[in-house]
Parts: C-alpha cells; structure tokens; sequence
C-alpha cells in the first residue's frame, strides 16, 4: 500500500504511522525523522533546517523534495509506503505523483487525521519541545490551513478521514478500518 497521512502538526500521525507501518507491512517515511537526522548530525542542511523550524517556517521544497525521492528509491519502498509530513502542498503532490510514475504505480489513499485546533495546541504543549511555544505552534497550524489542507482536495478521489481525537489504539483501529474500506 502507498498511503500519504495528512493532518495539522500534532494531530498524531507520527504515532499513528509507526501503528499503522507495522500493521500494514510498509515503512513509515517521515520527513520529520529525516530532518532531525540531519539535524542531529550538524549537517549543513541540517542547521538550516533548523532554523526554519526555530521559526516555525516551512523548509522549502526543493530539499524535503529530494530527501523523499531518495528515500522512496530504497528498496524496502519499492512495494509500498506511508508517508508522514509529504506532500505538504500541492506543487509537492505533483513532484510525488511524477516519482511514482517513473515505476508506473500510484498513490492508495490519503489518510486524513480530523483534530480540533485547541486540541492540537494542548498536545504540542505537553511535548515539551524547544520549538513547542504556543505562538510557533499556532503558527505551524495557520501554515497547515494555507499551504497543506488543498492536497484534500487535490486528492479528493481517495481521501479517507477520520477522528484523531481518542487514545492510540482506538485511533488506530478506526484508520485501519477506514483504509480496509480502500482495498
């Protein structure tokens, strides 16, 4: 299964994709993981990422772009994948859509968290995180209404929605059974 997870920052996908990554047999690519790696390596893009991120600006497109191309040319990918955090807008949706042409497959679905936005400021919070501060936070959201909601409609043919808002199985179990219904 090829699945892309869509959903404001801290609506659980991370958590969620590790689940749903061991149930469905495929890796959980996460833009996320492949920033702090560079991050924690102090590699140039690295520190860039960072300070986008200090910010609460996106990184641009061009590097998270080639990261998942790269990522989506290993061979534990070849079969399938979920991704976490890509496409994030719809000029990436294109990209996506051109990498998985050149090996004549397509998107499944679109997994989409539904989740309050006081909800997901409550959660941030609680993480503790340098760059958790309710004003950066509510500014990755506002992003998140600009820049990534259109991919919804971009992708309205195989979009499946669902509450992110209940413990970690429960969320789990309902995103298994909403993808079951795309097979």
């Amino acid at each position: 299964m090829r699945l892309v997870l869509v959903g404001p920052p801290g609506a659980g996908k991370g958590t969620q994709a590790t689940v749903l990554s061991e149930k469905l047999g495929v890796p959980h690519i996460s833009t996320g993981d492949l920033f702090r790696a560079h991050i924690s390596n102090q590699t140039e893009l690295g520190r860039e990422v960072q300070e986008y991120l200090d910010s609460g600006e996106l990184v641009p497109d061009a590097v998270t772009n080639e990261m998942v191309r790269e990522r989506l040319a290993q061979p534990d990918a070849l079969e399938g994948f979920l991704l976490d955090g890509f496409p994030r807008n719809v000029a990436q949706a294109g990209v996506l859509g051109e990498m998985l042409a050149v090996g004549d497959n397509k998107l499944d679905a679109v997994l989409e968290f539904k989740v309050d936005e006081d909800v997901v400021v409550e959660r941030l919070l609680a993480r503790g995180r340098t760059d958790d501060k309710e004003d950066v936070i509510r500014h990755r959201q506002q992003l998140y209404r600009t820049e990534t909601a259109p991919l919804l409609d971009y992708y309205d043919r195989i979009v499946v929605s669902i509450d992110a808002v209940g413990d970690v199985n429960e969320v789990g179990e309902r995103a298994l059974r909403a993808l079951r219904g795309r097979q």
